[in-house]
């Protein structure tokens, strides 16, 4: 009997160890689901907006108005296809995890959105 004592210890400390482990990699998981999500609202808000600027132009460059929907929106402009004469705009966006809990360091997830405007005739 005396060869088991604190066998109990060492099986409770391995359960919580597992219990940790699986809680990080939770929210981990729930840290880059949210960037997922923020990055692909941002990539739309930024490729409605350049699209619009194709559309109904005030002057200002497409680009630059899809950067600033971008950050708004908590994200990177990476790069915005959207050629003056076209009513389409294609636009990356980057947006960072953070700092994860059982991967250390930051991770980037990103999106693209694709915006066409289609004008009626007439």
């Amino acid at each position: 009997m005396s060869g088991e004592r604190g066998s109990v210890s060492v099986l409770l400390a391995a359960g919580i160890l597992v219990v940790l482990v699986l809680t990080m990699g939770v929210a981990d998981l729930g840290r880059v689901l949210v960037a997922r999500s923020h990055a692909r609202t941002a990539a739309d808000a930024a490729a409605l907006a350049a699209a619009d600027e194709l559309a109904l132009p005030t002057g200002a460059d497409p680009a630059s108005i899809a950067g600033r929907y971008a950050s708004i929106n908590g994200a990177t402009l990476v790069s915005c296809l959207c050629a003056a004469g076209t009513f389409e705009a294609t636009v990356d966006v980057r947006v960072s995890t953070g700092e994860l809990l059982l991967f250390p360091g930051s991770r980037n997830v990103d999106a693209r959105a694709r915006a066409v405007v289609d004008l009626p005739a007439g």
